[in-house]
Order: structure tokens, then C-alpha cells, then sequence
């Protein structure tokens, strides 16, 4: 049974990435309009080169054009451009569960949640492509230890978003890693967020995915590692500090031997070298001290723009408890939509 809801005194918006999915898209926004027919559903076409744009249109999304190639540029522009209360994100592929929208939205609302994460549930054998499901587990597992936060589908494209969590995501990542970027986000900020169950199913006929296993996979893992570096870096730099001090003692072991058996330093150069290494273990770590104080400086700025924001829960009522528009009627935009045909 399909479910519908309607959330009064709120602009609910959906921003769907989109790259050559004709055979997809105009299901995925007529089911998203189905779901929540206050929806304004934005498809942001990515550089396609079939009737993507046309076939949105034409069920009814305003179509916007993003030509820098990549997942994490239409999020950043869409981010950016779109105004609302609260934010839908889900992939034009057709793979995930649109019935479920206000399951989400509600859960949002419900929490109050500045994200909720729609986890994906197969409900078909072949929805994952082979090694997809176990790199998702293996990032999940990595995410949770670096970041300390229970996350069990860190890659996930269907999501939904208050608009303080929009509106303080500072959107640096171009390809798929946006989706670790923002797990990574929400953690940082120990922003309120939680995760729900949605079917995943396989894609349509004739489609294919643009997800590439190892190349974004490594580009993934290389976001993680320098979010690493950015968001903790007292741990990343003692792991290399650590390195180094281990070095440096295999290399000073010999000349302690040698010392110990005839009081005498005769390999003078590995002494020094030694020495130097050890010396660079301990500026490394006091330099992870630096950055992290740095960072909590960061941090605290950061929050206090994302309190500057009115929350979800506040955004359709004033203050005598009556309800209200909680967002200006005019967008940095104006929205265009593409003609059909």
C-alpha cells in the first residue's frame, strides 16, 4: 500500500542527481509526487545525453542543469541554490523505495532529526552489484571507529535533511564520496540523526550504473583518509608519529648494541639518523595537538552557524504558537522548467 502524508507550514523539497536515466527518472518523480504531493522535486541533470531532462519535465520536476561532471557538485549546488524546510535526496535510478518519503519525512520531524538516513534493504538478489555490499560493510566499519558514530549504510543516496543540516554542510566533495561526506558531517557536529529501513531494488532495464567499483571505491577510501586528517587529526597524526618512533628505534637498536658491548658509537651516522627520526615522531604528534585545537575552534564556529538556523521542529510555528511560512517565497534561483519536447 502506497504511503501519503501531508505536512502542513512546510516546504518539502527533493533534489534528485541525475546522469542519463530515461528509462528511471519519470518514475522516480512521479512516485516521489505520489508520496508527498507538496513535494517540489528538483532533478538536476548532470551532463546527460539522452531525454533525462525532457522525461522529468514532463512528470512534473523542475529540471536544473549541473555541468561539472560528479554526485558531490550537484549536491553542493542544490544545496546551495534550493530553499525549504526540508530536504529530500534520493538517486534518479529508480533503485530506491519512493513510497517511503514520508516514513522519512515524518521520522525527521518525528525525531526532531537533522538527518535520517534510508538504509538500503534488498528485496531482490542482484540489487548489489558483486563487492558493493561487502566495501559498503568495510566502510561502515571504518566510518564508525574513525568517527565514533553507529552508521550501517554509510553510502546510502536516500536521505533526508533539516534545513540546518543543509544550510551548514560545507559540500567539498565532486564524485560519490559526498555520501561519506555527509555521515562525516553529522558526526562531527554530533548532530541528532537516525536511520530507517527502505527497500533497495535493482535498477531499471536498459540502465547501468555510473558507480565504478574500484576507482570509486578508491576515491571514496581517499575521502575517508583526509577526512581523517581534518576531523581527528590528533589520531591520524599519532598513527604516523607511532610509525616513525618505531623506525626510528630499529634504526637506533644496533648502535644501543654495539654501545652496550664496547662503549663506543662507531656507526655515528645512524645515531644521528636515529635521532632525526625520533625527533620527527615527536614534532608529527605535537602537530596533531596544533590541528586539533585548531579544528575545535572550527568546530565551534560551525555550530554556532548551525545554531543560528531555526530548527525543524520550529519552522511552522511563530512565536504565539500559530503557524507560519518558514522560508522566503523567492529562491537564489529562479526554477526553469524544461520543456517537454
Amino acid at each position: 500500500m502506497r504511503e501519503e502524508a501531508s505536512f502542513p507550514g512546510l516546504r518539502i523539497v527533493a533534489i534528485v542527481p541525475c546522469h542519463n536515466e530515461e528509462q528511471a527518472i519519470a518514475g522516480v518523480v512521479a512516485g516521489l509526487l505520489a508520496a508527498v504531493p507538496q513535494m517540489v522535486v528538483y532533478v538536476y541533470d548532470n551532463g546527460s545525453t539522452d531525454r533525462t531532462a525532457e522525461l522529468a519535465a514532463s512528470a512534473g520536476a523542475i529540471v536544473r542543469t549541473e555541468p561539472n561532471k560528479g554526485k558531490g557538485h550537484v549536491v553542493r549546488r542544490a544545496f546551495a541554490d534550493v530553499e525549504a524546510d526540508v530536504y529530500l535526496m534520493i538517486d534518479g535510478d529508480g533503485t530506491y523505495e519512493t513510497a517511503a518519503a514520508p516514513r522519512l519525512i515524518a521520522t525527521l520531524l518525528a525525531g526532531p532529526y537533522d538527518q535520517v538516513v534510508g538504509v538500503r534493504r534488498d528485496i531482490s538478489s542482484t540489487a548489489y552489484r558483486p563487492g558493493h555490499a561487502l566495501g559498503n560493510r568495510a566502510f561502515n566499519y571504518l566510518a564508525g571507529r574513525i568517527f565514533r558514530v553507529h552508521v550501517r549504510d554509510m553510502l546510502s543516496g536516500y536521505r533526508v535533511f533539516s534545513r540546518r543540516f543543509v544550510k551548514s554542510f560545507p559540500a567539498v566533495a565532486q564524485q560519490f564520496e559526498t555520501e561519506t561526506e555527509l555521515t562525516v558531517h553529522a558526526a562531527t557536529l554530533r548532530l541528532p540523526q537516525t536511520e530507517i529501513d527502505v527497500d533497495f531494488m535493482d535498477r531499471a532495464d536498459g540502465s547501468e550504473s555510473k558507480l565504478r567499483t574500484y576507482r570509486d571505491g578508491w576515491a571514496i577510501l581517499r575521502h575517508l583518509v583526509g577526512l581523517t586528517r581534518a576531523e581527528r587529526p590528533v589520531v591520524f597524526h599519532s598513527i604516523i608519529a607511532a610509525a616513525l618512533m618505531l623506525l626510528g628505534l630499529a634504526i637506533a637498536f644496533p648502535v644501543f648494541v654495539d654501545y652496550v658491548h664496547t662503549g663506543l658509537v662507531p656507526k655515528f651516522p645512524s645515531a644521528i639518523l636515529a635521532a632525526s627520526v625520533e625527533l620527527l615522531s615527536c614534532m608529527t604528534f605535537f602537530l596533531g595537538l596544533t590541528l586539533q585545537a585548531l579544528k575545535r575552534i572550527k568546530d565551534e564556529n560551525m555550530r554556532l552557524h548551525y545554531l543560528a538556523l531555526r530548527s525543524v521542529s520550529a519552522a511552522s510555528m511563530d512565536p504565539r504558537g500559530m503557524a507560519m511560512p518558514a522560508y522566503a517565497p523567492s529562491e537564489a534561483s529562479p526554477a526553469i522548467r524544461q520543456p517537454a519536447g
